[in-house]
């Protein structure tokens, strides 16, 4: 068995006990980009919670917020709607991809692959799925559901916003939108399946697999079947 990765240096790990308001994080994240292009700020992957709100991606249908219960705010990334809120982990990614390959296809199936080790480890068995964004499983009554959502921006190669995943939010809140644009399958979370439902667990197994994810990061040439686990 190969020895784990070390935990880069270069990388800023930063973990928000407390909710962030969607504003204040927005705007931490996009400064933190700014510097990083500018080479005077390192990497960073920051992991927070927000209280209850909706974002808009770049693709937002307005027939797709049902209910505006929450603040919705528009969020520059790509991608139609998305709920946020307390039980939820959310990471920001500011990854320099000048750096790493300029592959923008190759980060995203590489972070979903993360996610979905992460989520191994918490007792979930996730996946990808063909044709539809997001991480997917199946929930207690067989049906696939979506547990993980992600959306990108890249702003002169450096990474912006990046991915939620279900812990134990209130699912109730999930209605007020379709949300990302696919109605035909529920939403679910870790504690609804059962699974290690603690945000410090998920933080735990993010840190983990978090080198693994970096090594594989750079460019694939004419597919990101290249750029396999041995990278």
């Amino acid at each position: 068995m190969s020895q784990p990765l070390p935990f880069p240096d270069s990388v800023e790990w930063r973990v928000d006990r407390s909710p962030v308001a969607y504003p204040q994080a927005l705007a931490d994240m996009e400064a933190r980009a700014a510097a990083i292009h500018a080479g005077e700020a390192g990497e960073r992957v920051w992991l927070i919670e927000h209280p209850p709100l909706y974002t808009a991606g770049t693709s937002a249908d307005p027939a797709e917020l049902i209910d505006p219960r929450f603040p919705v705010y528009d969020a520059g990334r790509g991608g139609r709607y998305t709920y946020h809120g307390p039980g939820q982990r959310i990471g920001y990614l500011n990854i320099d991809l000048g750096k790493r390959g300029k592959d923008v296809r190759n980060f995203v199936h590489h972070l979903e692959g993360w996610m979905i080790a992460a989520l191994g480890d918490l007792g979930i068995a996730a996946r990808r799925a063909e044709g539809r964004i997001g991480i997917w499983t199946d929930d207690a009554q067989g049906r696939e559901a979506k547990i993980g959502a992600l959306g990108i921006r890249v702003r002169r190669w450096v990474t912006l916003h990046g991915f939620s995943i279900n812990v134990d939010p209130d699912l109730s809140h999930f209605t007020g939108i379709v949300p990302c644009g696919i109605s035909d399958y529920p939403v679910t979370s870790i504690a609804a399946l059962g699974g290690t439902a603690s945000i410090a667990a998920l933080d735990d197994a993010l840190r983990a697999h978090f080198p693994a994810f970096l090594n594989r990061l750079g460019r694939c040439g004419t597919g990101v079947e290249q750029c396999g686990t041995d990278r």
